[in-house]
């Protein structure tokens, strides 16, 4: 899970088939099914400039406190897995042979503890269905109540699993999974509170979502301080002020319903309807003279409001968003298609293969990134350190990453951008295999530092090259597709625990070879097509120059011969 980038290119959508002087005002949908959902009646979306500074503040702050606590916990597995062992999790499946010959986990154990991760992250990634649904038909305070209550029930499994007369730890960690991003999603929202600073929101948002990880890290660090008196009972039951905290908050403080995106506010300013009189009052003059007056008035003042609201640099934020379309080589390729069109296209396909693959190939790491380097450095002391450096490394290269990922994306093209992920996959595929601890802290460090970049850049590609329109459904398919086949980690994880031994090389080369060629083949197709849609550009624009008649030029044929 990740966030899903969308720059101010998102307020507006140009159209194709409608004139080229107007664009198209569309309001984002996080609803991945869109109309194939009945509407619900609502009340309409808040306007940012009449809720006062201070409480669209504290709004935002909020959020990114229960985003830090919920967002993406989950993702800190390789924290709070060493945890899990020592407290003899899945255990009971273990004999007495193979745990003399094995320094941690026996088959079975092994197994069962990375299911609990690759069915929670699963949950996380196919869940954009259900989230986008409940948001958009709802608002955001029923999707952050919705996502409490699933935090609540997932921290009681995790807390009283030893207790419960079947295994609670994979369906505790599924609903912690489940309730993250109904949480974190339903804030995207509020970087519409300051729409000038709205990339710096959701930077935070997404800072937020990635040192989620670290909470179980802490929570390790206090277990083993405590020398293992500080159970897991104790901490999923402190937990529970998280999910508390937010019912709290969403019930007092935060909006019902999501604030208006620019684009719905400028639409609204240029809404004529201020300057009508109502029927009922026709036959008054005078009163209908003075409330078109209050009215031209309130419209003028919300003119005001959203001049203020949207900055004084309107124009130049228009020419960096064209600059940005222009560089990217594929801004609207897809755009004025329907969904069900553009899934049908190699965009949708080459874009999907290659997210499932990189998914996997993350969470696979993430899972087994200890009992890797256990094989790989003959040594458990060793393999404990790097899995401390990766504990710290993933929320903090997280955060560190952030100003990388809008340079790359804000001002490279989209096949570069493309290239640049199957680079940086394929030198962490054979640092993978190296067995030096050097090679797994460089590793690491690129792997954390990669793995925002990848999700972001997805996302990113999603909004350029299909639209907002259809943003939703278009990321919802691929995130869901690529949530469903990670079940395929399992498989891997029998490979190397049966096939191969523990050794994690040849799973580790077959998906590195894998992502290559899918990779490849992705960049190769983009960059072709963004030439194409170049060409076609300079074509029209051609066509769009009028002719000019050079001076002293004769078409009579005066000025050849005599």
């Amino acid at each position: 899970m990740s966030l899903h980038r969308v720059s101010s290119m998102s307020s507006y959508e140009h159209v194709r088939g409608s004139s080229p002087a107007r664009s198209e005002h569309r309001k984002m949908s996080f609803n991945p099914v869109g109309t194939w959902v009945p509407p619900v009646a609502k009340e309409e979306p808040v306007r940012a400039f009449e809720v006062s500074r201070i409480t669209r503040i504290l709004q935002v702050t909020i959020a990114v406190i229960y985003s830090l606590f919920s967002a993406g916990i989950i993702f800190g597995y390789a924290a709070i897995k060493p945890v899990l062992i020592k407290e003899g999790v899945y255990s009971q499946f273990c004999d007495k042979a193979e745990l003399m010959n094995t320094s941690r986990t026996c088959y079975e154990q092994e197994i069962r503890l990375n299911f609990m991760f690759t069915a929670a992250a699963v949950t996380t990634n196919v869940c954009a269905l259900p989230v986008g649904i409940v948001l958009d038909r709802y608002g955001p305070r029923i999707s952050g109540l919705v996502g409490s209550v699933l935090l609540t029930v997932g921290a009681l499994l995790m807390a009283f699993a030893t207790q419960l007369p079947f295994d609670a730890y994979i369906p505790g960690y599924l609903f912690l999974a489940l309730g993250g991003p109904f949480v974190f999603i339903s804030s995207f929202q509020l970087s519409n509170t300051f729409p000038q600073y709205s990339g710096l929101i959701l930077a935070l948002m997404t800072g937020a979502f990635d040192s989620s990880s670290a909470i179980f890290l802490f929570y390790r660090l206090i277990y083993n301080a405590s020398n293992g008196s500080f159970t897991p009972q104790k901490f999923f039951l402190v937990y529970l002020v998280v999910p508390i905290y937010i019912i709290i908050v969403q019930i007092f403080i935060m909006p019902a319903n999501s604030y208006k995106t620019p684009g719905e506010l400028v639409a609204n300013a240029q809404d004529p309807s201020y300057d009508i009189g109502d029927t009922e009052i026709e036959q008054d003059t005078v009163r209908k003279r003075q409330i078109q007056e209050q009215r031209r008035q309130h419209r003028e003042s919300a003119v005001d409001e959203m001049t203020s609201l949207l900055g004084k640099s309107g124009d130049k934020q228009q020419e960096a968003t064209e600059k940005k379309q222009k560089i990217s080589g594929v801004f609207g390729a897809q755009h004025g298609r329907s969904a069900f069109e553009q899934i049908r296209t190699p965009w949708f396909i080459f874009i999907t293969i290659f997210t499932v693959i990189q998914m996997t190939r993350i969470n696979y790491f993430v899972a087994t990134v200890r009992t890797q380097y256990e094989y790989m450095l003959h040594s458990d002391v060793m393999a404990d350190h790097v899995n401390q450096f990766f504990d710290i490394a993933l929320p903090v290269g997280g955060v560190l990453s952030i100003p990388m990922i809008g340079l790359v994306l804000d001002n490279t093209s989209t096949a570069f951008t493309l290239l640049l992920l199957v680079m940086a996959a394929t030198v962490i595929g054979v640092l993978g295999v190296l067995p030096f601890l050097w090679a797994g802290y460089a590793n690491i460090i690129l792997f954390v530092l990669y793995r925002p970049l990848y999700y972001t850049a997805v996302s990113d590609y999603t909004v350029k090259v299909f639209g907002v329109s259809t943003f939703g459904k278009v990321y919802g398919l691929v995130i869901c597709f690529a949530g469903l086949l990670n079940f395929s980690q399992s498989a891997l994880d029998v490979l190397t625990q049966r096939t191969f031994h523990r050794d994690p090389l040849p799973v580790n080369i077959i998906l590195l070879v894998v992502c290559l060629v899918v990779g490849l083949v992705l960049v190769g197709y983009v960059y072709y097509k963004s030439r194409a849609m170049e060409r076609d550009r300079l074509e029209e624009e051609a066509e769009e120059t009028p002719d000019t008649v050079m001076p002293g030029a004769d078409f009579n044929g005066g000025a050849y011969g005599t």
